[in-house]
Order: structure tokens, then C-alpha cells, then sequence
């Protein structure tokens, strides 16, 4: 199996297994904290059903046109492609020049930079060129994420808003819900496994290079070990650095599924009034045949079993 197919392999097997655990969370957790459901669950006067329809054309330019309120997923996602259009739903029409402008300066002289060093290998233009795209990026960045600070729902906290805050900026959500304990726990999981993928990949590269002149026939191998013990070191640093990728999209995607369910829990009611009630209870055998001197069942009075009952405690907790 080629190092392609090994990495689709795992990242396909990580994807099973987050699907399987939100499977698992569903029976613990309240279902529609899975669901996708980002905002109130109306939209305008007419209910929504934002889990049978997850983005809609017709919500979105209508509450650019403010025609209807639209949910900040709705929101998000059109705004991915139609650049601003959370400025404009939230009124803010003087931002759309400063975000106009940061884009063209951005990916625009990023272009004309890239092109220029090709065409003249100009050195300024070769170290310039990622800097404008850079700036193009954040500013694409910074406009989502202004959207989302600037989207003003009826709702606190909004299950929406924390899940974009958790993607544009992890641990952001957890802070938003009050959780900002959880943000160290996840700032270093992620940095954790960005060490590791940073070291596993400079180790893969360098036994790639000595396993490359080692076995190769046209040079004397002048390397400090065989080519076979540079194959198994690479192939090792290969899988670890695989691991590694894995560790942090599934750390990444943690803390947003962690922002969104618990936004959804936010409103939860937890109080102090726990109690605990211990009474006598009878247990009657015929209870299970107590509808058939109604009419409700077919079977006649004579079959019904004379078990005597049972007595015992009935344990009953209120939280």
C-alpha cells in the first residue's frame, strides 16, 4: 500500500470513529446538540427545520435583504462564497470597503507578485508574494470572524456562534460558553501534536535522504547506516508523522463539537434540589393483565394468574 492510499485509509477510519462516538453521545447528550441546528428555531413567522435543510438561498439573500432573520450557519456558510454578507446583515455596510480593499491588495498582489518573480526571478517579488497572501487570508479570516462577534441573536449562548468561534479560532467557544478552563487542555493537545508532527517530519525527511544515497547504485554510499535500517527509520517516522496529523484534526475537531453541545447545555436547568425518597411498594403480578376486566384485551377473567404480590422498597431520586 503507497504512502497516499496509507494516509486516506486512516484519515477514513478517524472519520468512523468521531461518527461513531457522536452516535454514542446521542443517548447522553440532548440529540439536537448533533444535529446542526444553529440557530432559533424559527426563521421569520414560519418554523424552520434546519436539520432537513441546512443552507437555503432564499434565507440567505433574504436576510441580506432583511426580509427575515437567518440563522448564523445560513449566515456562515453563504459567506464563505459571497465575501461580506454578514457585514451586510448586520448592518455594517461601512466595513465592506476595508474588507474589499484587504482582499485585492492581498491575493491581488500576491498575484502580480508570484508573476513577476517567475518571469524576472525578482528577489523582493519571491519573498513578498506569500506575505500578500498572508494578509489576503487573514483579512478572509478576520471578516467571518467579525461576522460571527457582530450576529446578534435572541439566544445566549448560541450553539451557532460558539461552534464558528471553536472553528475560526480554537478553544474561542469554550470561552464564549464560560469554559475557559478547557482552553490550556486544548491549546496543548494541539500544540502537542503539532511538535510531534513538525519533529516526525523532519526525522522522515532526513532517513529519506540517507535511504535515497544509500541505495542509490551510482554513488559510493558514504552514509552511517545501511540502506535497509534507513527504510524501516523512514517508514517509521512516516507512520508517526501520519499519527501525528490525525491527533490534531481529531483534537481540532473535539473542541468544536465540545463548544457546540455544550452551548446547547448552556440552558440546561441544574440546581441544588437533590433529593432522595425511600418508600414500601407492592408489586402485583396481575397488573400487566389489569386492562382485561375492561374490554381492552381478549383474554378471559379465568386465565389471569393469582400470583400473590410482592412487597418491597421503592427508591426514587429527584435531580
Amino acid at each position: 500500500m503507497t504512502g497516499s492510499r496509507r494516509i486516506w485509509v486512516k484519515f477514513l477510519a478517524a472519520a468512523l470513529m468521531l461518527l461513531l462516538g457522536s452516535t454514542v453521545c446521542r443517548a447522553q447528550f440532548r440529540e439536537e446538540a448533533f444535529q446542526q441546528n444553529y440557530n432559533d428555531t424559527t426563521t421569520g413567522k414560519t418554523p424552520a427545520d434546519s436539520t432537513d435543510k441546512l443552507f437555503s438561498f432564499k434565507e440567505y439573500f433574504g436576510g441580506l435583504g432583511h426580509r427575515n432573520q437567518t440563522r448564523i450557519g445560513v449566515l456562515a456558510s453563504g459567506s464563505l462564497l459571497f465575501v461580506g454578507g454578514m457585514q451586510i446583515y448586520n448592518r455594517q455596510y461601512w466595513k465592506l470597503p476595508i474588507i474589499y480593499t484587504g482582499l485585492t491588495v492581498g491575493l491581488g498582489g500576491g498575484s502580480w507578485a508570484y508573476l513577476q518573480y517567475k518571469k524576472t526571478g525578482n528577489e523582493w517579488c519571491k519573498n513578498a508574494y506569500p506575505w500578500f497572501f498572508a494578509g489576503g487570508a487573514l483579512m478572509y479570516w478576520a471578516t467571518l470572524l467579525d461576522g460571527t462577534i457582530c450576529y446578534h441573536p435572541d439566544r445566549k449562548p448560541l450553539p451557532g456562534r460558539a461552534t464558528l468561534y471553536s472553528l475560526l479560532c480554537p478553544g474561542m467557544g469554550q470561552i464564549y460558553n464560560g469554559e475557559a478552563w478547557k482552553v490550556p487542555i486544548y491549546w496543548a493537545t494541539l500544540m502537542g501534536s503539532v511538535h510531534f508532527y513538525i519533529t516526525n517530519k523532519t526525522n522522515y525527511e532526513r532517513y529519506k535522504w540517507i535511504y535515497d544515497q544509500a541505495s542509490n547504485p551510482e554513488t559510493s554510499p558514504t552514509t552511517p547506516i545501511t540502506a535497509e535500517q534507513a527504510k524501516w527509520y523512514r517508514d517509521e517516522f512516516r507512520r508517526y508523522r501520519d499519527y501525528s496529523m490525525l491527533a490534531l484534526v481529531g483534537f481540532y475537531l473535539l473542541q468544536v463539537i465540545d463548544a457546540n453541545v455544550f452551548a446547547y447545555l448552556g440552558d440546561f436547568e441544574v440546581n441544588d434540589n437533590l433529593s432522595v425518597r425511600v418508600e414500601p411498594s407492592v408489586i402485583s403480578a396481575s397488573e400487566n393483565y389489569a386492562l382485561a376486566g375492561r374490554g381492552q384485551l381478549s383474554l378471559p377473567r379465568s386465565s389471569i394468574p393469582t400470583t400473590p404480590d410482592a412487597y418491597g422498597l421503592k427508591l426514587a431520586l429527584r435531580f
